[in-house]
């Protein structure tokens, strides 16, 4: 029995099944210690997998003298990439690296969006065993500027398309804003007019388009992976000049000076300038003063100092505005506004003296005559306030003190 043991082949087998199976028994055949894990990487950097295997070494796989390998196979596409550390598929940008124990690394360099897909770490034993780990590659938003709209000129009252489109993985989300914060209104809708600060969607329908929707849109494109980017499209709205005049009728003394204004609103841009009554240019000189203020994309306030005010200069102004849809002007009527007498007591000698009063810090404005003494019954264009406490008429005790000096005289 024993010599039959020793030399038969049948005790040899029977030796060689009973350490396969200890080895099972044991723990002993190659094992996956940790599961491979899906990676989520933006185009253009570098992914990794790790896949970490016990008890390879030294395992020899079934009807093979060699020992077990790890393998890294594409498992949509059935390729082998890699045997060991050695790289079959041929691509410059995949690598794999071994520490000498039990770690392989997958390295894939400048990740491209056919690099997405599930891969595979696979051991040759017998059954073979695998885990399998998914690649997924995110391209950042970018904006179509070829299907984009530009800027654009619409006339008001009429109607504007803007469209935005973009790419990236996952598709990008649009979202419309307005760069200065104001809203976008929809018109003609289901629900009628409605005011959004935001707006979704690659498409934005502006209808009956008003001046006040002049401005810049933003077209901005996100999906999660930075960064988020942005393409500013300016709309126009173009209409005639309206030139409007806070003051029509303004007054001031000789010798001193006044502003004259005019606020205008005119798109595209206008060409502004001041005239006198008789249609002669006013130009900036000791004399004159001439700027403009912006108030927004497509209204100025018009400004004409005019300095040390003489009858010369008294009469009508006009403040043009022409642009190329059309022109509008306004008119300005400067008056004199003679100071009143005011009285004040000489204590030394007791006299009563009249001093003329030249501390005029503005000009009177308002609907009042042109020139002259005003009668205080008359009426005020426009329905103008009442005369200011500068023109009311002299104190009654001021007649009394007049009327008795005359009456010892007579």
């Amino acid at each position: 029995m024993a010599t039959h043991a020793q030399g038969g082949p049948l005790a040899r087998l029977l030796v060689l099944a009973v350490l396969h199976v200890n080895f099972i028994a044991l723990g002993l055949e190659p094992d996956f210690l940790y599961p491979l894990e899906n990676v989520t990487i933006a185009q253009g950097r570098d992914a990794m997998f790790t896949c970490v295997v016990n008890n390879l070494g030294g395992y020899r796989v079934s009807g093979d003298s060699a020992t077990a390998r790890v393998a890294w196979i594409k498992a949509d596409t059935k390729a082998i990439l890699a045997i060991h550390e050695h790289v079959i598929t041929n691509n410059a940008r995949l690598s794999v690296t071994h520490n000498d124990y039990n770690t392989w690394t997958l390295n894939i360099r400048g990740v491209k969006r056919e690099d997405r897909g599930q891969y595979m770490c696979q051991v040759n034993t017998d059954p073979m065993k695998m885990q399998t780990a998914f690649l997924e590659v995110v391209i950042p938003p970018d904006i179509i500027y070829e299907e984009t709209s530009g800027d654009m000129m619409v006339p008001e009252g009429g109607s504007a398309k803007l469209v935005c489109k973009a790419r990236g993985y996952p598709p990008p989300k649009i979202v419309w804003r307005r760069e200065d914060g104001g809203d976008i209104i929809s018109r003609g809708g289901p629900q009628g007019k409605t005011k959004v600060t935001s707006l979704e969607g690659e498409i934005v329908n502006l209808t009956k388009v008003t001046r006040s929707e002049m401005g810049a849109y933003l077209c901005i494109a996100a999906n999660g992976v930075p960064p988020s980017v942005s393409k500013r499209i300016m709309l126009h709205v173009h209409f005639h000049p309206l030139v409007q005049v806070p003051n029509q009728l303004v007054g001031a003394p000789t010798g001193t000076d006044v502003t004259l204004q005019c606020h205008v609103e005119a798109s595209p841009k206008a060409i502004n300038y001041w005239t006198r009554e008789n249609g002669e240019m006013i130009i900036s000189n000791d004399k004159y003063q001439m700027t403009e203020i912006n108030s927004s994309a497509y209204s100025v306030q018009m400004r004409l100092v005019i300095r040390n005010i003489q009858r010369s200069d008294l009469g009508g102004y006009k403040c043009i505005s022409k642009n190329s849809i059309g022109d509008a002007e306004g008119n300005i009527r400067l008056y004199e506004m003679e100071l009143p007498n005011r009285k004040s007591r000489d204590d030394d000698d007791g006299d009563f003296s009249i001093e003329e009063t030249n501390d005029v810090r503005s000009s009177l404005q308002g609907p009042l005559r042109e020139g002259g003494p005003r009668d205080e019954d008359a009426s005020f264009l426009g329905g103008g306030a009442p005369p200011s406490a500068a023109a009311t008429p002299l104190a009654p005790k001021f007649f009394l003190i007049t009327a008795l000096i005359l009456a010892t005289i007579c």
